[in-house]
């Protein structure tokens, strides 16, 4: 039996999943994975200009995360993976691939605070343009078994307590 977990740091661009995957990953420990760097390139170009991705353009890129969180589980080690898992349809194509063994970690965050977020980071290719479109695309897991929500109106380390004790509450 090993204790290895799966986790996926959800939410939209801007809520802060890279920072807070990193900080999970360091805590528990475990490998982690920022689900952007599995983008296909034509991925990364669409969104650099402003054009949100389709479900299509999301499935290899799903079927990528899907494999490295199967994979790490198959090693018996624990993987942290940053992905915007907006969708229940991609959530449930994840814990497929993980085996049904996939916690999740959803960044919740106001527009006003994710928008100035945004707004702050340097060279990342997602532009603040696309931020609406991946709040009408965003299906709240709050509901979904083994969802952890954590609101981001707070520093990066509380932010990753408060994931730490969802976590470690969930079964």
């Amino acid at each position: 039996m090993t204790d290895a977990r799966a986790i996926v740091v959800m939410g939209v661009s801007g809520c802060g999943k890279t920072s807070v995957a990193e900080g999970l990953a360091a805590a528990l420990p475990a490998a982690f994975i920022e689900g952007d760097s599995l983008h296909p390139a034509a991925n990364v170009e669409k969104m650099s200009r402003g054009i949100p991705l389709a479900d299509e353009d999301r499935r290899s890129w799903l079927d990528t995360i899907g494999r490295a969180l199967s994979a790490a589980l198959a090693d018996g080690n624990s993987i942290v993976v940053s992905c915007s898992a907006l969708k229940k349809a991609y959530r449930d194509r994840l814990r497929e691939a993980a085996g049904g063994s996939l916690a999740f970690v959803f960044l919740k965050g106001s527009r006003a605070l994710l928008m100035s977020r945004m707004a702050a980071r340097q060279g990342h290719f997602m532009p603040v343009s696309l931020l609406d479109s991946q709040l009408a695309t965003l299906e709240d897991p709050s509901a979904e078994p083994g969802v952890v929500t954590v609101d981001i109106d707070a520093a990066i380390e509380r932010i990753v307590a408060a994931a730490l004790s969802g976590l470690a509450a969930k079964p």
